[in-house]
């Protein structure tokens, strides 16, 4: 039921940003200048976005505060969320108590190779920050304003720890008597 709970919200934050980005201006308005072309973050950029997201995601979830997150995010996100209605999407994330910090020394592993919407100036990133007590999976949106990417839509979730290479195992000691 949990995880229903969970897929609900962030359909529903996703569907809000996505409602607010496709709003268009009203009939006799100019539509507003082509932006100017946005060019793919290197991967190190691309460790920082991550990072930074996830980090003030954090804040917010320790704090209960989510005024920076929502504030930080693109204008399209800013209008389609409160910062009420963000504690509220990530409730079930914060009711498990899980610390994001380790997102600091990680380095995310990409499930899909990142893309870029030109038209749109819109970055999808999508994979996970291994750890031992809780794998943290994303699924980031980000928006080109003003010539920096900031948050458009984010899924944050636990999920299995990874798992850790065996070890070779020593044979068990034993008590041999000489003869």
């Amino acid at each position: 039921m949990l995880c229903w709970r969970r897929i609900a919200a962030l359909a529903f934050v996703l569907a809000l940003c996505e409602q607010a980005y496709a709003q268009t201006p009203p009939p006799g308005q100019a539509p507003a200048p082509p932006q100017p072309q946005v060019m793919m973050p290197d991967a190190e950029k691309i460790v920082l976005l991550l990072r930074t997201s996830i980090l003030t995601l954090n804040d917010a979830l320790q704090t209960g505060n989510f005024t920076v997150l929502r504030d930080m995010g693109a204008p399209g996100f800013r209008d389609a969320n409160t910062a009420a209605r963000l504690s509220q999407s990530f409730s079930d994330l914060a009711s498990k108590n899980i610390d994001l910090s380790p997102v600091s020394i990680i380095a995310p592993q990409l499930t899909e190779a990142p893309t870029l919407d030109q038209q749109k100036g819109m970055l999808h990133l999508k994979g996970y920050f291994p750890g031992q007590q809780a794998q943290i999976n994303f699924e980031m949106l980000y928006q080109a304003v003003d010539g920096r990417w900031r948050v458009f839509g984010l899924s944050v979730q636990p999920g299995p720890s990874t798992p850790r290479p065996a070890a070779a195992s020593a044979p068990a000691s034993s008590a041999v008597k000489k003869k």
